[in-house]
């Protein structure tokens, strides 16, 4: 009886035999046998009239493009042993054209780069966007891309974009997730999804894909993108297809197709930077009970080493959006950078929360958001001047659901739309300044001014005045309070 041991295993194989066999009176000394199948488990091996040669046969013939991987196969009888080559083609999951990868250089998206190509037989065009993240996470790129197999890199600037059309937004609206989170990352995938799908109209691309994990957020944040702008690509996630479980499995993957390893050291802590915030999340911060190193911290200091002498900072804002820094007007991204460098130094920003993640589990993140805690106290406290008390309250309902919809990834999403226009009309007065005081981790606001301020001297005076009399309470008091009067009456059987 044969004997076939197999090296590598696929759903789908097509086999060569090529051997010699000198036993055997009614074949050749030399024989070829090429046989598709549909899996290992229909390879049919048996004695036969040629005297225990091997004889391959299936039902069906497979014809889909294959990657070739190589296993040996031992032939015997009695009489005769030969050894034979067999050839496995592992079929592609899918033939794609050419696929768009967000692309950070780091070792899972390196790897995935031919991955993609064994597996979809695709060219790769890696697309990496600057959202702010450092020039240092960005050196080297084109490099690397190639080397591991991309036909293209594609960089892009979005800093401006990112800032202006997704951070202003929802700063003017308020939002912010589980009375804590700014929304860093949530607010920086959609600007990045969205120029994926630029970039795949520009090269012609048929579909995209990304590296993030089945358990967390980024991969809805990303795909509800692409659904919402171009129905028709594919999307391809990787870590919900392949083998591979962990980083020791991506560096042996790597090195067996000549990928090159980055050998920058490996972080104990997952983290994702942007012009907004930088997020901390792994290693001791898993256990909620753990304090946060103090050498975890990179964007501001800590609060105990920071300045004895508070810094001032004046904020300009016009329609619910920051202009200008201590009267000097700026563009969106360098005013968050120069907020950025102004809270970092005093030790402004730094959050430690468990939310609840989309996906159902809860999770622990430790996040820095300098220029962003100033400015949601400057905006929140200028409409305390500008805004009546029923406006406030519905706008404050209304930004927990925007915050909702910006973590879950719907971004473009009809109500998060719909909800941003009320939000763009309702602040259309906040306009003005307002000035705070930033000392060793904390944020004070010390004044504010609008010249569109519900705020009246001549009537919030305890001074007298001719515009509220006084007297009138007492009748307001009267009817306001009846509700309370009645029930108290019905409780008494008065």
């Amino acid at each position: 009886m044969a004997q076939v041991q197999a090296i590598s295993s696929c759903s789908s194989v097509n086999l060569l035999f090529r051997g010699s066999v000198k036993s055997s009176p009614r074949i050749q000394d030399k024989f070829w046998c090429s046989k598709k199948l549909d899996s290992l488990q229909e390879l049919g091996v048996k004695a036969s009239e040629f005297n225990g040669v091997a004889i391959a046969h299936s039902s069906s013939s497979f014809a889909s493009p294959c990657a070739t991987h190589a296993i040996q196969a031992v032939l015997g009888n009695d009489k005769a042993t030969t050894s034979s080559t067999v050839v496995l083609e592992k079929p592609l999951r899918k033939k794609l054209n050419k696929v768009v990868l967000a692309y950070s250089g780091g070792l899972d998206t390196s790897v995935i780069v031919p991955w993609l190509r064994e597996n979809y037989g695709c060219e790769v065009v890696c697309f990496t966007a600057d959202v702010g993240q450092g020039i240092k996470e960005l050196e080297g790129l084109e490099a690397k891309a190639k080397a591991s197999g991309a036909c293209q890199l594609v960089v892009k600037d979005l800093q401006e974009e990112f800032v202006k059309d997704y951070i202003f937004p929802c700063l003017r609206a308020g939002a912010i997730y589980e009375r804590k989170y700014l929304l860093g990352t949530s607010m920086a995938r959609p600007v990045i999804a969205k120029a994926m799908v630029d970039v795949a109209r520009e090269v012609g691309a048929d579909a995209v894909s990304h590296g993030c994990t089945g358990k967390g957020n980024d991969q809805v944040r990303f795909e509800l993108t692409f659904f919402a702008l171009n129905p028709e690509l594919s999307v391809v996630a990787p870590w919900r297809e392949w083998e591979i479980t962990g980083r020791e499995d991506a560096i042996e993957y790597a090195k067996k197709h000549n990928v090159p390893v980055p050998v920058t050291k490996k972080s104990i802590y997952s983290r994702d930077r942007n012009l907004w915030h930088l997020s901390h999340e792994g290693d001791i911060l898993e256990d909620p009970a753990n304090e946060p190193m103090k050498d975890m911290y990179m964007m501001s200091v800590d609060p105990q080493d920071a300045p004895d002498q508070p810094e001032y900072v004046n904020i300009g804002i016009v329609a619910g959006i920051p202009v200008s820094v201590n009267g000097k007007e700026l563009s969106p991204a360098t005013l968050l950078s120069e907020l950025n460098e102004i809270g970092g130094r005093h030790g402004i920003g730094r959050i430690d929360m468990v939310e609840n993640r989309l996906v159902g589990m809860k999770s622990r993140g430790v996040y820095e958001t300098p220029g962003g805690t100033i400015l949601f106290s400057a905006v929140q406290e200028l409409e305390s001047l500008t805004l009546d008390r029923e406006t406030i309250q519905v706008k404050d309902s209304l930004a927990l659901k925007y915050a909702e919809l910006v973590y879950a990834g719907r971004w473009f999403d009809p109500l998060r739309e719909s909800m941003d226009a009320f939000m763009k009309n309702i602040t259309k007065t906040t306009t003005g300044s307002v000035t705070l005081k930033l000392y060793k981790g904390s944020v004070s606001v010390t004044g504010r001014q609008s010249p569109n301020s519900l705020y009246r001297q001549d009537i919030s005076s305890f001074e007298s005045g001719d515009i509220y009399n006084q007297a009138d309470a007492a009748g307001f008091i009267r009817l306001y309070g009846l509700p309370m009067r009645v029930r108290a009456m019905l409780e008494k059987g008065l």
